[in-house]
């Protein structure tokens, strides 16, 4: 089984891209960290649970999910990160989180994917052709993830360095707890009252008031809110103003029917097509 969250797509991508390479069936965790459903998952085969980083490491919420849910059936864990290029801990972390587990950490891969943290300047969106040359590289890893996981063998990243682990075990929950304010964001007046944004919250802090989102002071910073709004009505103080928000199905034509079909055959198929023919 494929567990994975995912806010704007970079992670769901990589996710289902594993899930139909490895003939397996994926579930995106978001309902269950939304309604605190710590029921017990079962899978034949070995886990894959796909994150992305916050601040160095596993979202907060997303390792207390799977701290609180027994996970049966198969005792082999991988893990995949998807970052803006540094996923810091996590792998240490996840290690960890699976041995008080009693079950069998099998490593873990980190991927590089487009950045999507719009609201903070010190980390620019980038271009189109870079956003392109990254979810190719990603592509380009899968079939080496994909081979290890199908024989049984051990993902292996780079050794996470003992000043790494010093500094970001405190660090990270000061950080988030100073740095993940959401005071700033706003809907504008082309806001359709739709609710997607209340809908894919993880943390539930947002709520429709009047047919317009408040925040209420529980933030991650995931941008599940800014950037799947269909009207692009959400935003961050003057920050966001001049910039285009990111979603991974803007670069792809093909995610529905590529992700429909969970047979061998497709994922034979998937596994031979050109990265090129994805973009």
């Amino acid at each position: 089984m494929v567990l994975y969250f995912s806010t704007t797509g970079n992670t769901e991508y990589i996710a289902k891209q594993l899930a139909v390479r490895l003939n397996d069936e994926s579930l995106n965790i978001l309902d269950r960290v939304k309604a605190n459903n710590t029921e017990a998952l079962t899978s034949d085969k070995p886990y894959v649970i796909c994150a992305p980083v916050y601040v160095c490491e596993m979202p907060r919420f997303m390792a207390k999910f799977l701290k609180k849910t027994a996970l049966d059936g198969n005792k082999e864990v991988y893990f995949v990160f998807t970052s803006g290029g540094y996923a810091g801990i996590s792998g240490k972390l996840a290690e960890k989180i699976i041995r008080k587990k009693n079950m069998i950490y099998k490593g873990h891969a980190e991927i590089t994917m487009p950045r999507n943290y719009v609201i903070n300047d010190h980390y620019p969106m980038l271009p189109k052709e870079a956003v392109e040359e990254r979810i190719e590289k990603a592509y380009a890893q899968l079939a080496s993830i994909t081979e290890i996981i199908k024989t049984n063998g051990n993902l292996k990243a780079r050794n996470v360095q003992l000043w790494e682990t010093l500094v970001t075990v405190p660090f990270n929950p000061i950080w988030c707890k100073l740095q993940f304010k959401d005071k700033d964001f706003y809907a504008k007046d082309n806001c359709i009252g739709c609710g997607k944004c209340e809908k894919l919250c993880p943390l539930n802090n947002i709520k429709m008031v009047n047919k317009k989102p408040t925040w209420n002071q529980n933030c991650t910073h995931c941008m599940a809110c800014i950037g799947n709004c269909p009207v692009k009505a959400i935003q961050y103080g003057d920050i966001t103003k001049d910039k285009e928000p990111y979603n991974f199905d803007k670069y792809t034509d093909w995610k529905t029917i590529a992700f429909t079909d969970s047979t061998v055959d497709n994922a034979t198929k998937l596994n031979n097509k050109p990265a090129s023919d994805f973009y």
